[in-house]
């Protein structure tokens, strides 16, 4: 069944591990996502630490490699997808979590375009030069009851600006409560939160609230729901519906998307990887999500938003 997914860390982890991502056992590598039905996966290079830009473009290198060997299609340009799909091809989108490692350099995103970059977040758990995270370090551990209210840095503000120009899409997960409201309050162009649920069904901060939601909805972006169990609240698959379903409720049928975590997340039982992806569509299906809801949820809302990026 053909499904977009819009976050996995399948590509930083199998490059840690010396591993194909072809078929090196991850939740979500070449041979599960063609099996599972993916006609697009976005493959996000994680980066953090003193060595965050040396490994950055070590895993840029790794990553060109790997979709070379496999014979699937890297995603440039809209037109990318349409010919992935006409070749029973996997497309795949690179993606940034946490542009911290750029520093002051906004020149960079530049750079980051040229490579194939079509969305980055600003930032992860930490603080860095552009943005504040939404989760909260109390004595070295963290508070997901508590959100953070700071936004961007100035600087962040004008990495903001040029995200736009270069047609970046700009992904708020992860983003500060502050951060994401200057976002989506100025948005000139639709804005993704590419593994986030929903702070009314499951009230940790690295989820959305209604009012986020709804911008998010409002400026045509999209919500990829999340799989990991501490932002769902609650067992796989049921927790998944319950998101889905306030989701579409604040923002309409348009907004939700999926957007697993896979090989950021456990493997759990229900959702070990994209496999089992089959189970939860039918799941859905059962609790009342029609045919149209689930072809939107699946890729329509996402392949709506990557149009519009060209």
């Amino acid at each position: 069944m053909k499904y977009y997914d819009l976050h996995c860390d399948s590509l930083t982890v199998c490059a840690d591990n010396g591993r194909s991502l072809s078929d090196g056992g991850a939740q979500a590598d070449f041979s599960k996502l063609k099996k599972s039905g993916c006609a697009l996966q976005c493959f996000a290079v994680f980066t953090e630490g003193e060595n965050a830009a040396r490994d950055f473009y070590r895993y840029l290198s790794y990553y060109d490699g790997q979709v070379r060997a496999e014979g699937a299609t890297p995603v440039f340009s809209y037109a990318d997808i349409v010919r992935a799909e006409s070749r029973d091809e996997l497309a795949c989108m690179l993606t940034v979590e946490n542009l911290g490692f750029i520093g002051g350099d906004l020149n960079a995103l530049d750079g980051l375009k040229a490579a194939g970059v079509k969305m980055a977040s600003l930032v992860w758990n930490y603080s860095n030069a552009l943005a504040y995270p939404n989760l909260v370090f109390e004595n070295g551990l963290p508070r997901f009851d508590k959100s953070s209210p700071e936004g961007l840095t100035p600087l962040g503000k004008e990495a903001v600006k040029r995200l736009e120009e270069l047609k970046i899409i700009i992904d708020v997960s992860h983003l500060s409560d502050g951060g994401t409201d200057y976002i989506l309050d100025n948005a000139r162009a639709p804005v993704v939160a590419s593994h986030s649920n929903s702070r009314e069904v499951c009230p940790v901060s690295r989820n959305l609230t209604d009012a986020q939601i709804k911008k998010i909805a409002d400026c045509g972006g999209v919500v990829g729901v999340n799989y990991c169990k501490d932002f769902l609240g609650g067992e796989p698959l049921d927790a998944v519906y319950r998101h889905i379903a306030r989701i579409m409720q604040v923002g309409g049928e348009d907004v939700v998307a999926l957007g697993s975590d896979f090989d950021g997340i456990p493997a759990y039982a229900e959702l070990s990887d994209c496999l089992k992806l089959e189970r939860l569509f039918s799941y859905l299906s059962k609790r009342g999500i029609t045919p149209r809801q689930s072809e939107k949820l699946r890729y329509l809302n996402a392949d709506r938003v990557f149009k519009c990026f060209g």
